[in-house]
């Protein structure tokens, strides 16, 4: 009897163990059996603590790229939450040697490849992109460690019609 008991507790482990890998697989690939991709994602989080983060999109020059955000994240204890617009720019203005200096400290900024001018994004934003590379996205702010929280962001990129 005891080895019976024994015998159905290592099966339903061991069925346990089969179902949670079938839930893993199903989650990280497509029907088709390939990756999803974090492009593929239709919201994708910037977080407050990490410096420049790939979107997985590549621009190309004549892209019409929109970028939404929300959500909020933590820059300073000072100035508290606060959503992708950044702070006050009167009370807390970027200093200097901030990625995006004497602009918005704590908003959501954006490049266009890896040597790429940063720009603002905001709470969103719509441009006809000059330059190709990948779109990086990170908060506004020099040191990132002290941080908290994130913004999820949707982002489309329409190509120019082709002539």
């Amino acid at each position: 009897m005891m080895k019976l008991q024994v015998l159905i507790r290592l099966w339903m482990l061991i069925a346990l163990s089969i179902a949670a890998l079938v839930i893993f697989v199903g989650a990280v690939l497509r029907a088709d059996g390939v990756p999803v991709q974090k492009a593929d994602l239709t919201e994708q989080r910037v977080y407050a603590y990490r410096g420049w983060q790939s979107m997985g999109i590549f621009v190309h020059p004549g892209d019409v790229v929109t970028i939404v955000a929300r959500g909020r994240w933590l820059y300073s204890p000072e100035v508290g939450f606060i959503g992708p617009e950044g702070a006050s720019p009167s009370r807390y203005p970027a200093p200097s040697y901030y990625p995006l200096p004497n602009g918005v400290g704590g908003c959501l900024i954006g490049r266009i490849g890896e040597d790429g001018h940063p720009f603002y994004v905001g709470r969103g934003v719509t441009f006809q992109s000059d330059a190709f590379g990948l779109l990086y996205l990170r908060i506004n702010d020099d040191i990132v460690t002290d941080n908290n929280g994130y913004v999820t962001v949707e982002i489309t990129v329409e190509s120019p019609p082709a002539e």
